[in-house]
């Protein structure tokens, strides 16, 4: 079992990275998604994660 993680500050970012990702993965086992945010000054910094569990 192999595992993948990808942070992004942008939804479609993650979401063309995930895409791409699984084309070639046929045993995928489990997929974790997972939103936060914080502020950092004035500034609103988002985070999107997502971890995948595949067979390698």
């Amino acid at each position: 079992m192999k595992v993948k993680l990808f942070d992004f500050e942008h939804e479609k970012d993650l979401e063309q990275a995930v895409n791409t990702f699984l084309k070639d993965k046929n045993e995928i086992i489990e997929i974790q998604y997972q939103t936060s945010h914080f502020s950092f000054g004035n500034e609103q910094i988002f985070s999107f994660s997502c971890l995948i569990l595949y067979k390698g």
